[in-house]
């Protein structure tokens, strides 16, 4: 769940009162993303870093964009034609008018999503949202902490662990920094490994496509690690087809994200996506969805 999805980023015209849960002095990843899509969700220390990564490549917005979209493709993919009514939404980030429930829901009302996030304003936001959703929850916990996550009562008990379950890790990984001294591949076989046969994993992350666009990876890489939020990690293809070790890809496979069924409107009433797919920053972002056999 995370902004409004607008062509470019634009500023909240003031900040209100600061919760008390709330560091304004820290970016936060969440923050961050709500104001790269354009929502009022944030601070003047999310700003920054938004202002210091488009300085360097004023293209860097629609790595945001092309990530909502996906999430948005990837979700009517799973629930029309997969099936799939169960949904583990790790890092939801800040609600906006598409999240996952909205998506899902959609297709079956009955559908269940439990939304997971480590960011107190994110957490109270969508405790707001889904007041009066039954089937729809947030839990607070560490996303790279996956045992610890998987042991958690609401998610043992809000799912049904003897069926399909749709894995969602979108956005999430790139800001990964080895703080639990494991590989991004060591944190998604424990996810995996966990769900029920039949479930289906969803990934999308930072891509150094390692072409003419490389340099242009690299250069908002460094613009994120070296900003106060200090993470943003851009993988190659082969480092990011390593997290989908032992599970079937579905067509098209792991690629761009702007290429992953891109004909499919964002919701049934909507037109087709835009057609403006040369955008250097839409190659910098790569998303596929595999089942666990």
């Amino acid at each position: 769940m995370s902004g409004a999805t607008p062509d470019a980023p634009s500023t909240p015209p003031s900040d209100g009162p600061v919760p008390p849960y709330v560091d304004p002095a820290k970016p936060s990843i969440a923050r961050v993303y709500d104001a790269f899509l354009g929502g009022t969700d944030n601070y003047e220390v999310d700003r920054d870093v938004v202002r210091g990564v488009l300085k360097a490549a004023p293209e860097a917005a629609d790595l945001a964009v092309e990530n909502r979209r996906f999430l948005i493709r990837a979700c009517r993919y799973l629930a029309e034609q997969a099936g799939v009514t169960q949904y583990l939404d790790c890092g939801s980030g800040l609600p906006t008018a598409e999240n996952t429930h909205n998506v899902v829901q959609r297709t079956d009302p009955r559908a269940t999503v439990v939304y997971v996030d480590n960011d107190p304003m994110v957490v109270a936001h969508s405790r707001a949202l889904l007041a009066g959703n039954e089937n729809a929850t947030i839990v607070p916990a560490d996303i790279f902490a996956p045992e610890e996550l998987l042991r958690n009562e609401t998610v043992r008990s809000r799912l049904d662990w003897t069926r399909p379950i749709a894995l969602l890790h979108l956005g999430t990984l790139h800001h990964y920094n080895g703080e639990h001294t494991r590989t991004r591949k060591d944190i998604v076989r424990a996810y995996t490994q966990a769900l029920p046969p039949g479930s289906y994993v969803a990934i999308s992350h930072f891509l150094d496509p390692e072409d003419e666009n490389s340099a242009l990876a690299r250069t908002m890489e460094g613009m994120f690690l070296h900003s106060m939020m200090g993470s943003g990690t851009f993988s190659t293809r082969a480092e990011l087809g390593a997290l989908f070790d032992g599970l079937d890809l579905v067509a098209p496979g792991l690629t761009r994200c702007v290429d992953w069924h891109p004909d499919t409107p964002p919701h049934p009433d909507a037109p087709p996506p835009d057609s403006a797919r040369s955008n250097a920053a839409r190659q910098c972002i790569a998303g596929g969805v595999a089942r666990k056999p």
